[in-house]
């Protein structure tokens, strides 16, 4: 058996270019893909029949990605180890009829998606990625990684009333970014932009996920580069951290006890409820999938699931030195103190103690440390896919995850140090 390496700054340098590669889940799938398959993952198909053989395997549907690596000897009933995560984050998303303009102005019709700060999206040089389906059922990724796009904020002279009101945006009126100057708006001609972009004929794509997406690169912050600014964080560090940590474990060779599993979701953002996030039934799907392809009976199955343990890893709240008020007065999570452990009695997250004792022994055997997050109890907490989880399949869950600052930013603030940190806890808890 070796020991996987431990993660270290150059785990923090290849994030940065995860996430600069990254624009929409479907990239973030892809580039995750592209990890496992370096480390000898085979993608298998959801329409084909599996075998039950050893090894690294995954599934892909949309902007979703879930792998798991069976070691050698593992039975039917063997538990699982799962590092949960979402591929999804807030921002501005093409509409069906993208094409308008006003004023000699022309635009891109968006859609608020998740819940962006509307504001870090204004005057900023945007891009255009996503997904375009093609009318022989295939689909192209597209990535516009180049200033296309404006969402110009009005001059101050024209709304004085911004100094003491505050800046108050209308999500319909005031969010549609300006792409060229003329008043020939005609249908169809962003399509066929991309279209000329991405080299298809005129006329294949007839559908699109397309969302914008901030092309100032990630970079290293401070004095000292302690710290990493950079866009789509939240979730992205997490799928990053958990392909990373099972692309290590399954090419150690290490005597595993359970079978360790990726599970990256797409619209956690905006409630998870799709046939890819995680109220849907894809992780389900694939486990008991895996199970009977190894020849177990339902009971196997149910004994699997008993024994199956999953960390639920989202981004969190760092302590704001500029609104310390806001947080719980005896938890501050500091930024390079480790992962946090993410507690809410009122199942907003997944956490209870026997889950905190399952993450305290990892975080102990990868010489990470680890902090606590609890909310004000003035300021009701957010939620991840965690209850989800738990709920839907009873499975174990505990919600981890690496405190941020500028959360749904379009541009978030972490330590240099947490996302390996983060990664060897998670390696430690996939090896069991």
């Amino acid at each position: 058996m070796r020991t996987p390496p431990r993660f270290d700054r150059g785990h923090t340098d290849d994030l940065m270019s995860f996430l600069t590669a990254s624009p929409s889940p479907y990239h973030a799938v892809a580039n995750a893909a592209e990890r496992l398959e370096k480390a000898g993952f085979r993608q298998v198909a959801e329409t084909d029949a599996w075998e039950g053989a050893h090894g690294g395997k995954y599934v892909v549907r949309g902007g979703a990605i879930v792998a798991w690596y069976v070691p050698e000897g593992a039975e039917p009933h063997t538990p699982f180890r799962i590092v949960g995560a979402h591929t999804d984050s807030p921002n501005l998303r093409v509409k069906p009829r993208p094409d308008s303009g006003a004023h000699g102005w022309r635009q891109v019709a968006v859609e608020v998606y998740g819940g962006p700060l509307l504001n870090s999206w204004l005057d900023r040089d945007l891009g255009l990625a996503g997904r375009l389906s093609l009318r022989d059922g295939t689909s192209h990724l597209v990535n516009i990684d180049r200033a296309l796009l404006r969402v110009p904020q009005l001059a101050i002279h024209l709304d004085r009333s911004v100094t003491t009101e505050g800046l108050k945006l209308d999500k319909q009126r005031h969010l549609q970014p300006i792409w060229g100057l003329g008043n020939d708006v005609r249908d169809g001609d962003l399509i066929r932009f991309l279209e000329r972009e991405s080299g298809l004929a005129e006329g294949e794509v007839t559908g699109w996920d397309l969302m914008t997406h901030s092309i100032e690169p990630p970079s290293y912050l401070g004095r000292d580069k302690e710290l990493v600014a950079g866009p789509r964080m939240d979730n992205l560090l997490s799928v990053h951290a958990g392909t990373a940590a099972l692309a290590a474990v399954a090419t150690c060779d290490a005597a595993l006890l359970s079978i360790p599993v990726l599970a990256a979701f797409d619209h956690e953002e905006n409630g998870s409820q799709s046939d890819t996030g995680a109220d849907g039934p894809l992780l389900g799907s694939v486990l008991e999938r895996s199970v009977f392809a190894r020849g177990g009976t339902y009971e196997d199955r149910a004994r699997a699931f008993a024994g199956t343990v999953c960390l639920s890893s989202d981004t969190g709240h760092a302590v704001h030195p500029n609104y310390a008020e806001r947080h719980d007065p005896t938890h501050h999570p500091r930024a390079g103190g480790g992962p946090i452990l993410k507690v809410n009695v009122n199942n907003r997250y997944a956490t209870d103690g026997s889950g905190r004792a399952i993450f305290a022994a990892a975080c102990e055997k990868a010489a990470v440390p680890f902090q606590s997050f609890v909310s004000n109890n003035s300021m009701p907490c957010g939620t991840t896919i965690g209850p989800i989880t738990a709920a839907r399949h009873g499975i174990k869950t505990v919600d981890i995850g690496v405190a941020i600052l500028s959360m749904h930013s379009a541009r978030e603030l972490c330590a240099t140090e947490d996302p390996f940190l983060l990664g060897n806890a998670l390696m430690a808890f996939l090896e069991g």
